[in-house]
């Protein structure tokens, strides 16, 4: 069957009746929108959504431009002018308190009263005569008299005969007065009525913009490679991840493992009695994606998890990994799930050259899964967050169909609006900023391959720019189980602080993967993964081995709880300095307290060097002002005479220089 598609005739000619009522007035370039409103924005619980969008009409009246907004689940609105800020633009602003969904729109129309007094100060100030005006000023408020009652009426009466035994001059002034405008605007006839349609911001609790992630496999928290660690063992580590600053624990798949085809040491084909397999390779006879693996512990020990970990300030995330081994008892109790072959086999995931032969996927659009699949799914989701997890970081999201996501996080979230879910896609731009439009409150990005000062300013500039600003949340995880990138395999401990640096400065999201502060970089030869990967293996390790960034890790999470300019990845300015080996820039807290400037040697190799510029202007301070610096590595505080500014940063002491700047 072939689409039917017909031509749009752009000469047809529009018929008056409907051009009688077309909108007189224009509402549009308005911002925060999704795709004219498709999809919703988002924003944070306890900040204010800021709107501006351009009105304008034909003539030189006068508008009144109203913003409208309300939670999506109530009848009332709230409604506050907005603000004309020049050349077409309105601007305002509302706050949102609570989680869950929004909606606003913006109202325009042709303000009489204020088209009058305009006209009548502008001709009273040429010394132009005014006194038809003001007769045509007095007919405006008795024609509000005749719409109104009450109270509201009595006060027009008594405006009406003040202005009649009043002088030329006070009428002018009486009608000019702000409380004239008041009761004017109470009572008028709204002229030529625009309404823009309603555009929905997503509210999600201020974990979802701001919070520092740690991965960790609870199979590995052992001392002994031959005893798989447990939940208990995880909680006997809680104290040490709490005093690195880290907001979640976020822990690979904990469900039963399959057998068949399992990998063994460095993904390798054999596996032996006793290698424990990858836990992506989901299901076993123990139960699939709502069970937990038996060598972790029971349901009991998961639940005094959570319990441990919220004492320490800490939330659980979980792995959702929509996949299976062949060993999941998806396979024997819905069948008509997957994909099978002529010769009765099922074909196994891939991504070339990677290859999974532990794990088939499933067919969202099999005829037996429609909805079956898509309703166990949600129920999966649900039933972890009984459990009291409210995270959830997903597995390949991109390889997913969207409308599933779209309605799964929708249906989560209505009942409980304060899930929140990461999205591990590394692929094409577009895929990863529309997993955000259609519901996804963060994301990984390509921040793991960005290295060099064009490219960091590149993307940081990107990411703060519309649509990415008003769709994705960048997480900026500087390691993962699959990727061990190749900036750290050859860069040595210095490596590691500069990219510890990065992503705790340039967004409110960032995440480390557990080895990480021990600066582990070992790699398979040529590749960007790790050597004895802990995917396959149970991996001990001495955190307090030599040489390790704990205390570093634990500072830079200080700093970022400590000052708000680096809650979100929005509001970056980046600053001269002449060497392109540093990248320096700023960070300002929306109210303008608070000021943090950042640079960072990205050679972890040698020394650098550079002359830079302190923002003065920015501060409306001359050149040669002198303005308070303080080291907050370090507590060092000084003052900067002047613009132009030195620093050295050395590779072997500590590579960046974060600095908190306050006017004298």
């Amino acid at each position: 069957m072939t689409a039917d598609f017909q031509d749009s005739d752009s000469t047809a000619v529009l018929p008056l009746s409907h051009a009688l009522l077309l909108p007189r007035i224009a509402i549009e370039s308005t911002s925060p929108v999704l795709e004219n409103g498709q999809f919703a924005v988002k924003a944070t619980q306890g900040r204010t959504v800021d709107v501006t969008t351009k009105v304008f009409t034909d003539g030189h009246d006068q508008l009144a431009v109203m913003l409208h907004w309300r939670r999506a689940e109530h009848q009332e609105w709230s409604t506050a002018a907005m603000t004309f800020v020049g050349n077409d633009g309105w601007a305002g602003q509302f706050e949102v308190p609570l989680q869950g969904r929004y909606e606003f729109c913006i109202e325009a129309w042709i303000d009489r009263f204020a088209s009058f007094c305009h006209e009548l100060e502008k001709k009273h100030q040429a010394g132009v005569p005014v006194s038809l005006e003001l007769q045509e000023g007095r007919v405006l408020v008795q024609h509000a008299i005749e719409r109104t009652q009450g109270e509201l009426q009595a006060q027009l009466q008594t405006l009406l005969i003040q202005l009649a035994g009043l002088l030329e001059t006070e009428q002018v002034a009486l009608f000019l007065h702000e409380s004239s405008a008041h009761l004017m605007a109470q009572a008028q006839y709204h002229a030529y009525v625009s309404l823009s349609p309603r555009y929905p911001v997503e509210v999600e609790r201020p974990l979802a913009e701001f919070a520092s992630w740690y991965e960790l496999f609870p199979r590995s928290m052992t001392h002994d490679p031959a005893r798989h660690g447990t939940f208990n063992d995880v909680i006997e580590r809680l104290p040490m991840i709490h005093d690195m600053g880290f907001d979640v624990l976020y822990f690979p798949p904990i469900h039963p493992i399959g057998r068949r085809h399992r990998k063994g040491p460095n993904n390798s084909l054999q596996a032996g009695p006793d290698d424990p397999g990858s836990p992506y390779a989901i299901g076993s006879e123990e139960g699939g994606h709502e069970a937990i693996h038996p060598q972790l512990g029971t349901r009991d020990d998961f639940r005094r998890l959570v319990q441990a970990a919220a004492s320490h300030g800490l939330e659980i995330a979980l792995d959702f990994a929509i996949q299976c081994s062949q060993d999941h008892p998806w396979l024997t109790q819905h069948p008509g799930w997957f994909n099978w072959r002529p010769d009765g086999t099922i074909r196994y995931a891939e991504n070339p050259p990677k290859k999974y032969q532990d794990i088939v996927n499933v067919d969202f659009y099999a005829p037996d899964a429609i909805p079956s699949l898509w309703l166990a799914l949600r129920d999966i989701v649900l039933g972890w967050v009984q459990e009291g997890v409210k995270l959830f970081r997903v597995d390949n999201p991109h390889t997913k169909p969207l409308p599933f996501w779209q309605w799964l996080i929708a249906e989560v979230r209505s009942a409980h609006p304060e899930v929140i879910f990461l999205a591990e896609a590394f692929t094409t731009p577009a895929m990863m900023a529309r997993l955000g439009k259609v519901g996804y409150s963060q994301s990984y990005t390509y921040f793991t391959w960005r290295n060099t000062k064009a490219e960091l300013t590149q993307y940081f500039t990107e990411l703060n720019q519309s649509p990415l600003r008003e769709c994705f949340r960048p997480n900026f995880f500087v390691n993962t189980p699959d990727i061990n990138p190749r900036f750290l395999q050859e860069s040595g401990r210095a490596g590691f602080l500069i990219r510890a640096a990065l992503a705790t400065m340039g967004s409110g999201l960032w995440g480390m993967y557990s080895g990480f502060e021990l600066c582990e970089s070992a790699a398979l030869p040529g590749r960007e993964e790790y050597l004895d990967s802990e995917k396959y293996q149970i991996r001990p390790r001495d955190f307090t081995a030599p040489d390790n960034i704990v205390a570093e890790i634990a500072q830079l999470n200080r700093i970022r709880r400590q000052n708000p300019a680096l809650h979100t990845h929005l509001g970056v300015t980046f600053y001269n300095a002449w060497n392109d080996n540093i990248l320096y820039f700023g960070k300002r807290s929306a109210d303008g307290s608070n000021w943090v400037l950042v640079a960072i040697n990205l050679d972890p190799h040698h020394v650098q060097e550079a002359h830079f510029e302190l923002p003065l202007w920015e501060m409306g301070l001359p050149d040669d002002a002198a303005t308070r610096g303080e080291d907050l590595m370090s507590g060092h505080r000084w003052t900067w005479y002047g613009k132009t500014q030195w620093t050295r940063l050395d590779p072997a002491v500590q590579p960046f220089g974060i600095w908190r700047i306050k006017p004298l």
